[in-house]
């Protein structure tokens, strides 16, 4: 096996697991927490988060893994590919940082943070609602996008190991 197609199996896996810890999310972890109270949603929210944010070994081995040996495949692609399998690893490593990662950083954890940063507590229930409401909906429609597009990602990782 060549280096290029260890790289690029390597970033379907991880890219893949990503893919679905994302729909995972989507379609059991939100809508399970969902049928809780507003404290009790954003409370759970808030825990499953604080395991995230603690850097919880696996978890940041495939995320941040996941990034940096897609880009490592692209820049190594970039030299030994050529014609469409140069254009599938280029295409799949954007969608990915700009439609996973970027989201994640730039909106996904500011909403988790944001989150964070309240006393659930203290808050009345208007209150509580509010924050649900604010955070919710917004969080679910960025999941949904890097979902796609982790998805998508890996669709066309694995079309192109398949043609190494």
């Amino acid at each position: 096996m060549e280096l290029i197609q260890f790289a690029v199996l390597v970033s379907v896996l991880l890219c893949s697991l990503v893919a679905g810890l994302v729909l995972t999310f989507a379609i059991v972890v939100m809508p399970g927490i969902r049928n809780l109270g507003d404290l009790d949603f954003l409370k759970s929210f808030a825990a499953i988060d604080r395991v995230i944010q603690n850097n919880q070994p696996i978890f940041m081995l495939v995320w941040i893994g996941s990034a940096l040996v897609l880009l490592a495949s692209t820049v190594l692609g970039i030299w030994q590919l050529d014609g469409l399998d140069r254009v599938l690893l280029v295409v799949a490593c954007a969608i990915y940082m700009l439609g996973v990662q970027v989201p994640t950083v730039t909106i996904n954890i500011p909403l988790n943070n944001h989150l964070q940063s309240q006393d659930l507590h203290t808050m009345t229930e208007s209150g509580l609602l509010e924050i649900t409401e604010m955070f919710e909906s917004r969080w679910l429609r960025w999941n949904t996008i890097r979902t796609v597009n982790a998805t998508l990602t890996t669709v066309l990782l694995l079309i192109l190991l398949l043609r190494l």
